[in-house]
Order: structure tokens, then C-alpha cells, then sequence
């Protein structure tokens, strides 16, 4: 595995907004592409947090999740086994980044790519770029 993408730069792939077709042609550019298991959570939160504040409508969420499960299916997002070695190394990167304030699924998405032998990692959220750049992952950023 090479690449490597959260949920952030995933969602767009699935909600139309700014930079949308470039997270799109980076992922068919890389080729196989993984998350974790936390994306599945990350992304029906996502969507439901979204649709509460007005930013999507109930048909644009169920056909987002619809399109998502579909891709899961058909293995377009490579789905990483979940270890204990995983929450440890998460664990981790809260004192091998100090000055970063990592949130709980930042440390779980960067220990998933490191674990994992990701050498690209796709990101919207700033603060994980960051955090992506300093363990020296070559990061792809979607603002």
C-alpha cells in the first residue's frame, strides 16, 4: 500500500465542494488507495453532521453513503485491518509531534498509513497535513 487518504479529503470524492475532481484524479493516479476502518464511522458522521446544519439535504446524504458503501464493495477504497499496534503507535505520535494538536482520529489515521507503508497520505484538514508532513509522508492537501 502507497497511498493513503482520511476522511476529510475522502468526503469529497462523495459531497461535490472545492477541490472534489483534484481529490478524484489524485486517487486514480496513485492507484490502490486505503483507509481504516475509522473512515466508515468518520464519513456517516460526516454526512448525518452535515445534513443537521443545512449543508446537505436527506436524498444527497443517503445517495453519498449509497456510493460510498457501493465503492467498499467493489474494493475502491482498500479497508486496513485494525490492531492493537495501531492504537499504541497512535498513541505515540501525541509525544513524537508535541507541538501539534493532534485530535484522537488524526493520530488514528497517521498511525494506520505509517503502520501500513503509506508513503502518500490525502488530507483536507490542515492541522493533519501538518501532522503528515513532520512524520515525513508525502502529503497531498485538498483545502
Amino acid at each position: 500500500m502507497s497511498a493513503y487518504i482520511d476522511t476529510s479529503a475522502l468526503a469529497k470524492c462523495y459531497i461535490r465542494e472545492a477541490r472534489s475532481l483534484d481529490v478524484l484524479a489524485w486517487a486514480e493516479a496513485v492507484g490502490p488507495v486505503a483507509t481504516c476502518g475509522l473512515t466508515l464511522v468518520e464519513f456517516r458522521c460526516l454526512l448525518a453532521r452535515r445534513r443537521r446544519a443545512g449543508q446537505i439535504d436527506p436524498p444527497l446524504e443517503r445517495s453519498a453513503l449509497s456510493e460510498f458503501d457501493r465503492d467498499l464493495h467493489a474494493s475502491n477504497w482498500l479497508i486496513q485491518p485494525e490492531s492493537a499496534a495501531i492504537y499504541q503507535e497512535a498513541r505515540q505520535l501525541v509525544d513524537l509531534l508535541p507541538e501539534i494538536a493532534l485530535r484522537t482520529f488524526h493520530a488514528l489515521h497517521l498511525a494506520h498509513a505509517r503502520h501500513y507503508g503509506a508513503r502518500d497520505f490525502a488530507t483536507a484538514d490542515r492541522n493533519q497535513a501538518e501532522a503528515a508532513r513532520a512524520l515525513g509522508l508525502h502529503t497531498h492537501t485538498f483545502f
